[in-house]
């Protein structure tokens, strides 16, 4: 009884920390619940990249997901759809035309060196204007970005190189001494400053052209890019469109209602079929929904309506267990076995019909997760992390309030299991007379 204590106020703080971190940790709603954005981006091949490999889209996407997390938007979604596409999913966000902006950008960072004819820099014949060739140094030789502000109080993007970069640049400068050099992003000239020394240490600065120089949001804007890194291949927005606020408020309803109904009729059927039991466990599935709950904002799980449906499918698999366990032991009680024979019984011998079932689920949620689409995988997770909290709540809750509630004892009040008292022992009698017409030799 000492342990059963003990698991109880086990069981107790359990709750109190759950109920604590519900209050404290704000839900994080996908994009078909609070609205936002879908951008649906496309890989574009180049003359260079004729075919778009998985490793190309696996780096594409690591680039998008760094540009998203840019943005400041919490819970965002970026997943492959098919060979060459991705599906950025951003909540919250109603206006994309600064998410559009910054993921079809591909933010190749480049310094050229000019052409030289004799002593002069070449010209191009017809717009007269200078010619530039690869220096050999990218935004692959970038270690950090930051903005800042020269002597006249322009701003601009500070650069630091790598180790790689920084020989580069040194060695570049120490060349071109006199000469300008010119910085190129996006296949646009920034800026084509004269080299008036060597630079080493690795550090350069970027000022825009004109007078001018960047705006504030122009230099932000190329230091996101810029640590985010380039794009391995351009890629093209093909459809984008916005989710409202107001579809998701309406589905969190009709799921409230729909949830409810469906956890109400639940917990009426137990409590109708198996009494007092029943009553443990309606009171398991509440801490079983509080635990879930509690773990999807610990762990940060952005509830969809996917998610939604998983949970309320987990909830049924949990009261599931819990019919296996009450009918195994009304099973052992109509066979004669004491109150806590019949208790125990009826655990162990449920609990190889519990384990098979709910691992199968588990796979099929494993796989699900692994192969199919965003949606899939909030359902997916939610009900994995579900079957796990209702293993939890159905063999360890449950059994440690029966134990608690029903002790050692005898069952005096064979109602209070959904029994009729002359069922009790009918099992047992029967085997009893067996063996004593067997003893006389008397046969049936």
């Amino acid at each position: 009884m000492k342990n059963k204590l003990i698991m109880f106020w086990v069981i107790v703080a359990i709750v109190i920390a759950s109920i604590i971190t519900v209050c404290k940790i704000p839900t994080k709603l996908g994009l078909d619940l609070v609205g936002g954005s879908r951008i649906v981006l496309e890989a574009q091949t180049t003359n260079s990249i004729r075919k778009i490999t998985p490793d190309t889209m696996n780096r594409l996407q690591t680039a998008i997901e760094k540009r998203v997390n840019k943005l400041g938007v919490s819970e965002t979604s970026v997943a492959q759809v098919g060979d060459k596409r991705l599906l950025i999913e951003i909540p919250g966000v109603m206006n994309s035309k600064e998410a559009e902006r910054i993921l079809g950008k591909t933010a190749q960072l480049e310094f050229k060196q000019p052409v030289m004819d004799g002593n002069l820099q070449a010209r191009d014949p017809k717009t007269k204007a200078p010619v530039w060739e690869s220096a050999g140094l990218t935004g692959e030789d970038l270690k950090d970005a930051n903005i800042g502000t020269n002597q006249a109080g322009q701003w601009t993007v500070s650069l630091e190189f790598n180790a790689k970069g920084a020989q580069k640049f040194g060695e570049l400068t120490e060349k071109w001494v006199g000469k300008p050099m010119a910085i190129y992003f996006d296949g646009e000239e920034i800026s084509a400053p004269v080299i008036n020394e060597p630079i080493y240490g690795g550090r350069a600065e970027i000022s825009g052209g004109g007078e001018s120089g960047f705006s504030p949001e122009e230099a932000k804007s190329m230091v996101d890019l810029l640590k985010a890194g380039a794009l391995p291949v351009p890629s093209k927005i093909i459809q984008e469109n916005t989710v409202g606020p107001t579809l998701g408020a309406v589905s969190i309803e009709k799921y409230k209602t729909a949830s409810v109904i469906g956890i109400g009729l639940v917990m009426l059927f137990m409590l109708l079929m198996y009494r007092l039991p029943g009553v443990i466990a309606d009171t398991a599935l509440i801490i079983y929904g509080l635990i879930l709950f509690a773990l999807f904002k610990a762990f940060g799980v952005v509830i969809t309506l996917a998610g939604i449906a998983g949970f309320v499918l987990s909830i049924g698999m949990a009261v599931d267990a819990n019919i296996l366990i009450f009918e195994r032991t009304k099973e052992e009680l109509r066979a004669g076995r004491n109150l806590f024979t019949a208790i125990n019984s009826g655990f162990d011998r449920a609990w190889t019909s519990i384990i098979d079932s709910n691992m199968t689920t588990m796979l099929t949620c494993v796989i699900l997760y692994f192969l199919g689409t965003s949606v899939v995988k909030g359902f997916a997770l939610t009900l994995f992390i579900g079957i796990i909290v209702s293993l939890f709540t159905a063999i360890t809750v449950t059994r440690n309030f029966m134990h608690l509630i029903f002790g050692t004892g005898e069952l005096k009040y064979p109602a209070l299991f959904g029994l009729r008292k002359e069922e009790i022992g009918q099992a047992a009698v029967f085997e009893e007379t067996k063996r004593e017409k067997a003893r006389f030799g008397i046969l049936d």
